[in-house]
């Protein structure tokens, strides 16, 4: 898979977004103006973790397969075999989903 070539450094997080609703549970369509940003996605690959200030590593929170949730704004775009992916720090990432 593309994951075996691109492995995300120190503490970042390789994440693909949630596809878009864009037809609503009662079958309305909605236009792309009302479709807000996607902020769900599925972690796809994690960095070994970065060195705290006392000099310990300090493992990423978040594991391949979880759903999490992501700012509105940032995160870097990587595109692996004509797919978009986001880069964004551990730490930039605002929670994950409990199964």
């Amino acid at each position: 898979k593309v994951f075996k070539k691109f492995l995300p450094l120190l503490d970042r997080v390789l994440v693909e977004r949630v596809a878009q609703e864009t037809v609503t549970k009662g079958g309305i369509v909605l236009p792309e103006k009302s479709q807000g940003k996607v902020l769900e996605a599925v972690v796809v690959a994690v960095g070994g973790g970065f060195k705290g200030k006392d000099g310990e590593i300090r493992s990423i929170d978040v594991n391949i397969g979880e759903k999490v949730l992501l700012p509105e704004y940032g995160g870097t775009k990587v595109v692996l075999e004509d797919k978009e992916y986001y880069l964004f720090r551990d730490s930039d990432i605002l929670g994950k989903y409990l199964p």
